[in-house]
């Protein structure tokens, strides 16, 4: 074989390699916990946001999957409230920043990406850091409370019960359809989503949103792998 048609097929077949890898983004969101003297409030059979890594350690293992199974050249961005894990940090006297930057030190795979605000969140979502002409979103996922109207970030951190930084689905317009891949994976892995929030979801973006109709369960998800389950009654919605 002339070796000038070798390194044409070569060239050609590297070529058709580079081309068929994945160039998309992954998203996956984590709110923040709640306080713990705010979760004291509450009786005890509905105190079930006590540990402050309840969205952390799930979204960490989602990652891994995550990695092992998407294409390769697929980035894997980790979008974390930091308000939250500042708030539960100062009240547990512990350095929960640290702890959530601890995740891509030992998995250097995930570009973690912290935000304050849900414009933030937004901005990142449409541009990401270099625009979403040629970088888009292949999945987007999320843990943390939520309602069947909201991704509520702060839940019992700020203020009992209650919270101040959401995504409500009347800001879904803000999100450009244009930052998704036409077979974007999305799942919301809080609660009530598929109540309303997902379908608010899918006529914004144009993407399907995996939800829950009643509770997710965060309990003993030591038993599960970390995977969320759900609460009695409670069933997943595709």
């Amino acid at each position: 074989m002339p070796r000038l048609f070798l390194s044409t097929l070569l060239l050609l077949t590297f070529g058709f390699a580079v081309n068929a890898a994945a160039d998309t983004e992954y998203l996956v969101v984590s709110g923040g916990p709640a306080v713990r003297q705010f979760e004291d409030l509450r009786r005890p059979g509905e105190q079930h946001d006590r540990w402050w890594g309840n969205f952390i350690r799930t979204a960490r293992v989602r990652m891994q999957e995550i990695h092992n199974t998407a294409p390769a050249g697929t980035r894997i961005t980790w979008l974390v409230y930091r308000d939250g894990y500042v708030r539960r940090g100062a009240a547990d006297h512990e350095s929960l920043t640290a702890n959530v930057e601890s995740v891509p030190k030992a998995y250097p795979y995930i570009h973690l990406v912290w935000f304050r605000t849900t414009d933030e969140l937004i901005n990142y979502i449409n541009h990401g850091t270099s625009g979403r002409s040629n970088l888009k979103i292949s999945g987007f996922e999320y843990f943390g409370h939520s309602n069947k109207f909201s991704f509520m970030f702060d839940y019992s951190s700020d203020t009992y019960a209650t919270s101040t930084a959401w995504l409500h689905e009347h800001d879904l317009r803000k999100i450009s359809r244009w930052a998704f891949s036409g077979k974007a994976y999305c799942q919301s892995w809080g609660c009530h989503t598929a109540e309303s929030f997902s379908q608010a979801w899918k006529r914004a973006t144009g993407t399907k949103m995996v939800g829950a109709r009643g509770k997710t369960d965060y309990s003993d998800m030591h038993l599960r792998d970390w995977h969320v389950g759900l609460s009695s009654g409670a069933t997943w919605v595709r």
